[in-house]
């Protein structure tokens, strides 16, 4: 999950410093540096949700600095051991004389900044927890792009190979894009771009194809319904953002929605995915959360209160027992409908935030494998230069208390995936299949009761 730095660290992190200039203050490390090591040493020890032992910090510094210095080809590297102070500011100094004392070893192999960064994932992985990482400038854009989308020039479709005829299918279409303006269409059969064959072509050479500069064209060859149209649909592209959700109805009016993370802007295009079902006369719907990694808390919440009324959706604990529950945000469907959700061991976080909410709450049914349990939120806090550490800051328990860390969630109808399944496509889909037959059962119930 992603914060912005806590604005009531700024006074200690200052103390921090100070305390760090008040010894002999290293020569190499600049100020930026020295200030990165000493907010992630404040956040890791004050926002981690467990307690934090300062030696097992500055022994864990040491070790990555040594193991840096080896990688970088200083085999004969030595440095002192470390002993912790009761004061913060004294263990952030001794961080920093160790990685002065590491530049002085590595001569030309290194420099001061890498060393620093590696103090700073010494300190991160101290703790020993998978999601306490540090992260250097790449890495943090790269996390910024998996949640939030990019941009670029392109047509605005989802592309995959068509099983039988191996040319490419579009497999969802962006609302209001230009493909979508254009009038191509969920299912049609892309034979050729720009006059190049797509029998069997790769989805992302396909896709390099399609992509390009804003206000060019592309021309594509389509067929529909298994039938050629009588001239090439030239499209010209436009800027595109990734989205995260994808809809599409399926028999019986039932609504297929599918998430592929939990993003800034995913609960926005939830509700519009939502209203374009409604205009279209949904029934019921199937959210699809299989292989989804998770995202932002904000969005789980904004997400589950789609389809929950009123009442908790999580309760988050941090340091010290103290815990945070968010309630619907009043913002459900009205009327309700039936709704399955499809998981699987890749459903994780974010993910089963909202399954164990909806879950507990009894509003739908959870159907396919036990998810990943991943029961801890993180906070990111950036850092000056562009780079990021990443904290367990807590823990999260579904409305009925329930801590799924390392467990998961159990289905409520379990059925595994069935051999190399395509996702969304119900003749090769067991899970979906499954979660269309129950929910035919629940329109099925609710129409005798209602006659």
């Amino acid at each position: 999950m992603k914060a912005q730095p806590l604005l009531l660290a700024c006074a200690c992190i200052a103390a921090l410093l100070a305390g760090s200039a008040a010894g002999a203050a290293p020569a190499t490390l600049s100020s930026a540096d020295q200030g990165e090591i000493a907010v992630s040493y404040q956040y890791l020890t004050t926002a981690f949700y467990q307690r934090v032992s300062p030696q097992v910090v500055l022994d864990s510094v040491r070790s990555d600095l040594l193991a840096t210095l080896r990688r970088a080809g200083v085999a004969s590297a030595t440095l002192p051991a470390l002993h912790a102070n009761g004061l913060a500011g004294a263990n952030v100094h001794a961080i920093d004389t160790e990685v002065e004392r590491a530049v002085s070893e590595a001569g030309h192999h290194s420099s001061a900044h890498l060393l620093s960064y590696a103090a700073i994932d010494g300190i991160m992985r101290s703790v020993n927890d998978r999601y306490t990482v540090f992260l250097d400038p790449r890495e943090y854009a790269a996390l910024n792009q998996d949640l939030d989308g990019t941009d670029f020039g392109g047509v605005g479709i989802v592309i995959q190979q068509d099983d039988q005829s191996h040319y490419i299918s579009v497999s969802n279409v962006i609302p209001d894009g230009p493909a979508d303006k254009a009038g191509i269409q969920q299912d049609d059969v892309i034979v050729t771009i720009d006059g190049i064959s797509t029998k069997n072509m790769e989805p992302l050479q396909a896709s390099r194809h399609l992509r390009g500069q804003q206000g060019t064209t592309v021309s594509l060859g389509i067929e529909r319904l298994g039938k050629p149209l009588s001239a090439p649909i030239v499209i010209t592209r436009a800027l595109i953002h990734d989205v995260s959700v994808f809809e599409k109805m399926l028999p019986n009016r039932i609504g297929y929605v599918e998430l592929t993370v939990f993003g800034q802007s995913t609960g926005a295009e939830l509700t519009s995915a939502i209203d374009r079902l409604q205009q279209e006369g949904v029934r019921a719907i199937v959210l699809d959360l299989r292989d989804n990694g998770g995202g932002y808390l904000d969005s789980a919440i904004a997400v589950s209160s789609k389809f929950i009324a009123s009442g908790p959706i999580v309760s988050v604990e941090e340091r010290a027992s103290n815990v945070t529950t968010w309630e619907a945000d009043d913002t459900a469907i009205s009327p309700p409908l039936p709704l399955a959700v499809l998981v699987n061991g890749h459903t994780a976080s974010a993910s089963e935030i909202t399954s164990g909410a909806i879950q507990d709450s009894g509003v739908g049914a959870i159907i396919g494998t036990r998810t990943f349990g991943k029961g801890v939120v993180q906070t990111i806090y950036p850092l000056g230069d562009g780079s990021a550490v990443k904290i367990t800051t807590a823990r999260y328990l579904t409305p009925h208390n329930r801590d799924i860390n390392h467990l998961g969630i159990a289905p409520d109808i379990n059925i595994a995936e069935n051999a190399a399944p395509r996702f969304g496509d119900p003749s090769r889909d067991s899970q979906l299949q499954r979660a269309l037959q129950y929910l035919n059962d629940q329109l099925a119930r609710l129409s005798d009761n209602n006659n």
